[in-house]
């Protein structure tokens, strides 16, 4: 079953139904959800059958954070006979959490949304630096690195990779894009700079250590 992609209006209302997830999900972002535990069961059904958004917040051992992002389902792939769901949620924009409780079916909690700035007319250096940074990822994973210069904002480009949930939280709580942007840009250089020892580490793994020349370059 597919859901309608089409632009939905987000909630005007204070209340929003809240799933406490360990992943941050950023505005344009798509990831895929396994439904299982009833109460969101009933959360989702309810959500597809009036279009409506619900929150998804971010929660570690350090607990669930006070800024999230509302998410529309835009695609159910599977239905389990038990009532269990495969969907595939959108997110839609950034939120903060004023009062957390139980209704009478699932969590909720009172929110404000965020506002998010509309990216500047011409790109800052902040956003060169983020396409750049994202453009060599790119090309160390072989994908085009052109796809960077499509991106005019920060949450475009985050939506794109896997980055650890710290970091898409933190962008989520950073209210101003050039700050945004900074943060984006160090997180991408974190991952390439990974990437790199690890191929490194594979490449002495496979030589036992004596072939440094061996190693790969990725520039």
């Amino acid at each position: 079953m597919s859901i309608s992609s089409a632009p939905v209006d987000q909630p005007t209302r204070s209340e929003l139904p809240i799933f406490e997830l360990p992943l941050a999900l950023v505005p344009a972002e798509r990831v895929p959800l396994h439904i299982f535990e009833p109460r969101y069961q009933l959360m989702i059904a309810d959500c597809i059958e009036h279009d409506a958004a619900f929150g998804i917040v971010f929660r570690d051992e350090d607990g669930a954070r006070a800024i999230g992002c509302t998410a529309l389902v835009a695609d159910v792939t599977e239905r389990h006979d038990d009532g269990r769901m495969d969907i595939v949620v959108r997110g839609e924009a950034p939120f903060r959490v004023l009062e957390r409780f139980e209704a009478d079916e699932w969590p909720a909690a009172s929110v404000e949304m965020i506002a998010v700035e509309e990216p500047a007319a011409e790109p800052t250096a902040e956003l060169e630096a983020a396409r750049e940074a994202f453009a060599k990822l790119l090309e160390a994973v072989g994908a085009d690195p052109a796809r960077a210069e499509a991106s005019g904002a920060a949450y475009p480009i985050a939506a794109q990779i896997e980055m650890p949930a710290i970091d898409k939280q933190r962008l989520l709580e950073e209210e101003d894009e050039r700050e945004r942007l900074r943060t984006l840009a160090a997180s991408l250089r974190r991952l390439l700079a990974g990437l790199r020892k690890a191929r490194r580490d594979a490449e002495r793994a496979r030589g036992n250590g004596h072939k440094p020349g061996a190693i790969p370059k990725i520039d």
